[in-house]
């Protein structure tokens, strides 16, 4: 069997929209790996690495139990997961089911359903990502001054979440508006 090498450009552009914008290409990549920093460190911290916390700070962050360690951990999964949403609204399944997908493959998008999720994203993750951008102005008991800065760094991504986001989300609109495909209306 011949295995057909392909680029990761080449992977991601096959299941790109024709009349994307190419800013919303790379905006969309950008936006799926914003929360991965913050993510890894999330994960790292809840296998018992101390990542810039003094044990004491470690342990009042996470907590003794078993419970402490997996919410960090399913919050970094969950968080990484709504980031990669992202690309639904450049890919084509954002706007049909994938084929493989039993019952629903090959139906319609509900472009409603699709704004409405992405515009509650943004403001998500503006209430979430943006008090990062203050993060160096802020006391931080329980923390070394370079797990302060190095946490600091690891989540500043999470601030241009929300405006990345907000920009896909725009474009997505403007691209399906019913209007803007020849009249032809868009499903939802």
């Amino acid at each position: 069997m011949i295995v057909e090498e392909r680029s990761v450009e080449e992977i991601f552009r096959s299941g790109l929209i024709g009349d994307l914008p190419r800013w919303a290409r790379w905006a969309a990549l950008a936006t799926a790996l914003l929360a991965l920093p913050s993510g890894i460190w999330r994960i790292g911290v809840a296998l018992g690495l101390t990542l810039g916390h003094t044990d004491d700070g470690r342990r009042e962050l996470v907590g003794d139990g078993a419970a402490g360690p997996a919410s960090m951990i399913m919050i970094s999964l969950l968080t990484e997961c709504a980031a990669l949403l992202a690309l639904g609204l450049v890919q084509r399944w954002g706007r049909s089911v994938p084929g493989w997908v039993p019952l629903a493959g090959g139906r319609p998008v509900p472009r409603r359903g699709v704004l409405a999720a992405a515009w509650t994203g943004v403001a998500v993750t503006a209430a979430a990502g943006t008090p990062f951008a203050a993060w160096w102005a802020l006391p931080h008991d329980g923390m070394t001054a370079t797990g302060a800065l190095v946490v600091g760094f690891a989540h500043l991504p999470l601030v241009f979440w929300a405006p990345l986001l907000a920009a896909l989300t725009l474009d997505f609109q403007r691209r399906t508006r019913p209007d803007a495909r020849k009249g032809e209306r868009p499903p939802g």
